[in-house]
């Protein structure tokens, strides 16, 4: 997750955005074909396992090593596709210790075996590779390794690259859909620096070059550019959460001149949210890999069991509460929010990056499920309601399939809205609750369309969500509820883009709150007690609908 900043009309809205994704693009060119379609040169083969290997240099800013795939092949091929971007060497491809020709096109990197690889066989191959990644801008808004100091000077480097692609600093397989089941990561630096990656650490091996490669393995599968590592001066502590499945292990990672800070301030939100989540999600998904909080040369990333941390130990986003209710400042956004993804994006794991409002709405809504758990049920819903100053509704959530391409940055807040909406409609707090822990249970450690979602969801609650789905994430506009009231009766509609869209609401039909009604695309009439006129007439705020007199 990164984040988008916008000046609206004289006012500083700060949202939650993958601005690395939220680019301009004219049109969708081949080098994003080649990215973000599944052809049978990505889909002959199931990636099982990694081990990357390389070693970080500083001071010229490269990097230099290998990275070996083994795989499953799924049907019988003499060639497949790899990715890495242009701008690094591939040194040589290696299979049984002969080298294998390749072609490049943009970033992506075809290999021909020497005999046919038959389907339902394993087998391994490793790129050597070198050169200069991209280095971030702006990280981590713009992708890329991040090259900074600490307040003494000496070096903290790191790397962030979601929706830029993990095929910047490494090879791999850069589609989301097929995770690598599990991963050695080896990350060679100068031996006066620690380096924290993924998974636990399996060993350092010091080496006669002045370097010690350090050996984290993840035991589960991951996201290509969930693959991190963080190199710095570091102090560790531990702690333990008793979680649904157990002891989880906590692992502390603070820069030695930030560690005094750090301590009491991390210790404040990291257990209670892993009490909070667990209760309405499901246990925490990676108890074999613990659960880590790392500083980072920038804001914050969702790095698997490795969570990046820059919010400068401050409340809020960066010492402000998005929702403008100050109920974002009592806890700090980055902790939360990049944790949230442990459930949302690392285990359950969109298939495209279209797709990517799996990730990021249900992780925006996990905000306000920590008010809930920590402040209060009013004080959670005053907080999304909060959020929606930050909405566009420029254009639809969902976005093009096949070429690595996002939607609308709502995919944070209008998408939290919309499932806080789904909310109201089920109407059921524990329901609600046995459906997120459902969908954490039946998608665990698995990549899934919006369309398995919205059918688990759909069918969980027992509610026709087709239409409320369709209008929210695959159109710009929200539903627009068209009234009038003359008297003493009141005429309403839907106007939306979705024919046939029936979604019930609640509004105020008499003095004893709000009355649930449902409006379809056809004009409907209902009595209303006298006193309720065009100008007194609400909907309840719960519901992310718009409304218009007619």
């Amino acid at each position: 997750m990164k984040y988008l900043f916008l000046l609206c009309a004289g006012f500083f809205f700060g949202f939650t955005v993958n601005a690395q994704m939220l680019k301009k693009h004219s049109e969708n060119t081949r080098a994003d074909s080649l990215r973000g379609t599944l052809t049978p040169l990505r889909t002959c083969y199931d990636i099982n396992y990694y081990h990357l290997d390389v070693k970080i240099d500083i001071d010229q800013r490269s990097v230099s090593g290998s990275n070996e795939f083994a795989f499953t092949a799924t049907q019988d091929f003499t060639k497949l596709q790899f990715d890495l971007f242009s701008n690094l060497k591939v040194e040589k491809v290696v299979y049984k210790n002969q080298e294998l020709p390749y072609t490049r096109e943009y970033n992506a990197v075809f290999v021909t075996f020497p005999k046919t690889v038959k389907k339902g066989s394993k087998d391994k191959f490793t790129v050597f590779y070198s050169g200069n990644p991209i280095i971030g801008k702006n990280p981590p808004w713009d992708g890329g390794f991040i090259f900074k100091k600490d307040s003494l000077g000496n070096p903290f480097v790191s790397v962030a690259c979601q929706g830029l692609g993990a095929s910047c600093w490494y090879p791999n397989k850069d589609h989301q859909s097929d995770e690598v089941d599990s991963m050695l990561i080896s990350i060679s630096t100068p031996d006066t620096l620690n380096c924290i990656a993924n998974g636990r650490l399996r060993s350092t091996v010091k080496k006669p070059d002045g370097y010690t490669q350090h050996n984290w393995f993840v035991n589960d599968p991951i996201n290509n550019y969930d693959v991190a590592f963080y190199i710095g001066k570091y102090s560790h502590w531990k702690d333990n959460f008793a979680g649904e499945d157990g002891n989880l292990t906590i692992d502390y990672w603070a820069l030695r001149t930030d560690s005094a800070k750090a301590r009491p301030h991390w210790d404040a939100d990291v257990k209670r949210m892993l009490k909070c989540f667990e209760y309405w999600f499901g246990p925490y998904p990676w108890y074999k890999d613990g659960y880590k909080l790392v500083e980072a040369p920038q804001l914050g990333m969702e790095h698997q069991s490795a969570v990046a941390y820059g919010n400068k130990f401050m409340m809020g986003y960066l010492g402000r509460d998005l929702s403008g209710t100050d109920y974002g400042l009592k806890w700090d956004f980055i902790i939360v929010h990049e944790s949230g993804h442990e459930w949302f994006g690392n285990s359950i794991t969109s298939k495209d990056l279209a797709d990517m409002w799996i990730h990021e709405s249900f992780t925006n809504y996990s905000e306000t499920l920590f008010i809930d758990c920590t402040q209060g049920i009013k004080e959670g819903n005053d907080y999304v309601i909060g959020l929606r100053k930050g909405i566009l509704n420029d254009k639809p959530i969902i976005g093009t399939y096949g070429v690595n391409k996002e939607g609308s940055g709502d995919m944070y807040n209008k998408g939290g809205n919309m499932i806080h909406t789904i909310r109201q409609l089920i109407n059921n707090d524990e329901k609600f609750r046995q459906i997120l822990r459902g969908l954490n249970k039946t998608f665990y450690h698995q990549t899934v369309t919006s369309a398995q979602i919205e059918n688990y969801i759909a069918k969980e609650s027992g509610l026709k969500l087709n239409k409320v789905f369709d209008q929210y994430l695959r159109h710009a506009k929200i539903p627009v509820l068209e009234y009038s009231i003359k008297d003493g009766l009141l005429k309403y509609r839907w106007i939306t883009d979705v024919e046939g869209f029936d979604m019930p609401v609640r509004v105020t039909l008499n003095n004893d709150g709000y009355t649930l009604i449902k409006p379809t695309n056809k004009w409907k009439k209902l009595k209303v007690a006298t006193n309720i006129t065009e100008d007194t007439f609400k909907v309840d705020p719960q519901f992310y609908v718009g409304t218009k007199k007619d």
